[in-house]
């Protein structure tokens, strides 16, 4: 590969009409932005699902406006506590949302209800679940494998050997944690939608390794790749004690870091971020489908390239 073209034929997945994937420059960055994670100042209880309906609608109509503007396609990412609150949450988005949505939770069988709600009310056909792991449990994996969910993020951090060649290991042969590969236990549930996320480490702990790993899962792999590269911003000791303003600068460097590094989609993290990541994230898609023009790639007719200049 050259630095801005794979040798290897890239997937482009479609799900709910955004695609994600190909060549760098040809589509779009996808950005996802959180709504109802813990500590979000407008959830008011966390375990039954409570919030403030008008400003959470502010925050999902202003992605979405974004989006239109610059051409970036956007997911709503929907945290749920429990399945109370992911019905409600659910119930709002169906309401509110029209593009796909990742299905998130800390809890494994939280994370399995939610698998079979969103086949139950006809929703699975934009849904990605969050996510397929060395962590993913038996109660998990049969809910997937009876669910009409077809779209997964394929979390390849390797707890025994956590560089680029662990997760691909990971992914690829299970290394020495798994019977099989990551990707063949979701052709497996029935997931032929692959996101491959390297989940991503401090700074100071390989946190750049994410960079890398995208470049190495898309030469080697050609599914689509990203990550929530925000988390290592979020979790740099040294930034908590600096202005807010600052650490907004890190989190849109990281993320153009992350797309020049050949990233398809970004977990980009709060979505009260949006104002600063989107025209961040369409700027780099711009320069990069402008540092592409000579290699045969052409962008589609809704890049930003196309809208913004």
């Amino acid at each position: 590969m050259s630095l801005f073209r794979f040798s290897l034929d890239q997937k482009v997945i479609n799900i709910a009409g955004t695609k994600i994937g190909g060549q760098p420059g040809e589509f779009p960055t996808v950005l996802c932005g959180t709504i109802f994670y813990q500590g979000h100042k407008i959830v008011e209880d966390h375990d039954r699902g409570f919030f403030d309906e008008a400003l959470a609608g502010k925050l999902v109509s202003n992605q979405a406006e974004l989006s239109e503007q610059t051409g970036c396609p956007a997911v709503l990412h929907l945290y749920a506590r429990t399945m109370a609150a992911f019905e409600r949450y659910l119930d709002f988005a169906d309401r509110s949302w029209e593009g796909p949505l990742i299905l998130d939770s800390a809890d494994p069988v939280v994370r399995a209800g939610m698998a079979g709600l969103i086949s139950e009310v006809g929703l699975a056909d934009r849904a990605i679940y969050n996510s397929i792991s060395i962590g993913t449990t038996e109660q998990e994996a049969v809910a997937l494998e009876e669910s009409e969910l077809d779209s997964a993020i394929v979390l390849a951090y390797n707890p025994s050997d956590s560089s680029v060649d662990g997760c691909m290991k990971l992914l690829q042969t299970g290394g020495s944690v798994m019977d099989k590969g990551l990707t063949d236990l979701c052709m497996d549930l029935g997931i032929v939608n692959m996101l491959l996320d390297p989940g991503v480490m401090p700074l100071g702990s390989g946190a750049g390794s994410a960079l890398r790993f995208s470049v190495v899962a898309k030469a080697k792999l050609g599914w689509p790749a990203g990550s929530g590269i925000h988390n290592a911003v979020s979790a740099w000791p040294w930034l908590k004690g600096r202005s807010t303003l600052e650490k907004r600068c890190c989190d849109a460097a990281a993320a153009a870091m992350q797309q020049l590094a050949g990233g398809d989609f970004l977990l980009y993290g709060p979505i009260d971020d949006a104002d600063i990541i989107f025209p961040v994230a369409a700027m780099a898609d711009v320069m990069i489908a402008e540092a592409v023009k000579d290699l045969d790639i052409w962008p589609v007719a809704g890049h930003p390239i196309n809208r913004l200049v």
